[in-house]
């Protein structure tokens, strides 16, 4: 069984230069946004990752999970700690979160190099 979040990552990257080539204002705007806001200030990068990462998994938006639990991880977040952010987002968004946890594991997995 192949890994999605492998072949998502594999993509992004080209996805990236598309956007920024066809809409580039959209890019900067979003882009100007995430910098200004995910940066160190009352809470941690990694706070603020963790929860990202956990309102995408809440929201079931597979990119969200994917690059989130990257950055989680670049920001010093331990598999442990996302999995127990992504146990905090099924008790407040309940199945349709819990059924995207093989996602979060995918990502995982690929992340650490364990896929």
């Amino acid at each position: 069984m192949s890994n999605k979040a492998a072949v998502f990552f594999d993509r992004w990257e080209t996805d990236q230069r598309r956007i920024k080539e066809m809409a580039p204002s959209i890019a900067r705007g979003f882009g100007g946004m995430f910098q200004a806001l995910m940066k160190e200030g009352a809470l941690t990068v990694r706070e603020k990752e963790l929860i990202a990462f956990s309102i995408g998994l809440a929201v079931r938006c597979e990119p969200c999970i994917n690059l989130h639990v990257d950055k989680c991880l670049k920001a010093g977040a331990t598999r442990e700690q996302i999995l127990e952010a992504a146990g905090v987002a099924v008790v407040m968004q309940g199945g349709p979160s819990f059924t995207h946890i093989p996602e979060v594991i995918d990502a995982l997995d690929h992340l650490e190099g364990k896929s």
